[in-house]
């Protein structure tokens, strides 16, 4: 694995959690294995007490988000290497799973699992993730969804820093909602336009006959 593909385990945990909503996805065991996939051995090793320190991991991974999305980037650096502190991560050089077209294997890092627990492996893995992606692409790239109440975290992949969505769903609602905005505005300024001229004409004097 590159190590550009671990950042998305942050977002994948941070978006178990809808706090708008008062949604919360992150309550198993089976929910904790799904978050590391089906191969990793680490997930193996879930058990209940992990749902609580994950939840621990996750509120801390969100506060990163949204330092960065706030604009303060020093906050966020300052919360992500705490992380990093008290979640160290085991660097290997693996290429048993990739070959070129010489049958060579690919070298690459590989983050190996943490030898505690499940939630030390995870937060190993999601800290370094998110890491290498704030210091490869810069602190505005992590975003929090602007669709509200989503707030869905993300990160901005997009050639001109331009992504402002956690998803196109989020995109296409949040674009129709600012349409219908604006169709409201245009029909009430177009009604106090009416109501200003009518109230401006000169009304017909009474004639006796």
């Amino acid at each position: 694995m590159e190590l550009a593909y671990y950042s998305d385990y942050a977002v994948r945990l941070v978006n178990t959690e809808e706090p708008a909503r008062n949604k919360d996805s992150l309550t198993t065991v089976d929910c904790i294995r799904e978050l590391f996939g089906p191969s990793a051995q680490a997930a193996r090793r879930a058990t209940d007490a992990d749902v609580t320190r994950f939840r621990s991991v996750r509120a801390r991974l969100r506060a990163v988000f949204e330092a960065a999305d706030g604009g303060d980037e020093t906050l966020a650096v300052d919360l992500l290497n705490s992380l990093l502190l008290e979640f160290p991560v085991n660097p290997q050089i693996s290429g048993h799973d990739t070959r070129d077209e010489d049958g060579k294997p690919h070298w690459h890092m590989h983050l190996a699992d943490h030898p505690s627990n499940a939630t030390a492996g995870f937060a190993a893995i999601a800290a370094m993730g998110l890491a290498f992606h704030l210091t490869t692409h810069g602190v505005d790239r992590l975003g929090l969804c602007e669709a509200a109440p989503c707030r869905n975290a993300y990160l901005d992949t997009s050639t001109n820093r331009s992504r402002r969505y956690c998803s196109d769903r989020c995109a296409t609602r949040a674009n129709v909602a600012a349409y219908r905005a604006r169709k409201r505005l245009e029909a009430d300024r177009s009604g106090e336009t009416r109501r200003t001229a009518e109230s401006a004409q000169p009304s017909s004097p009474n004639t006796d006959r």
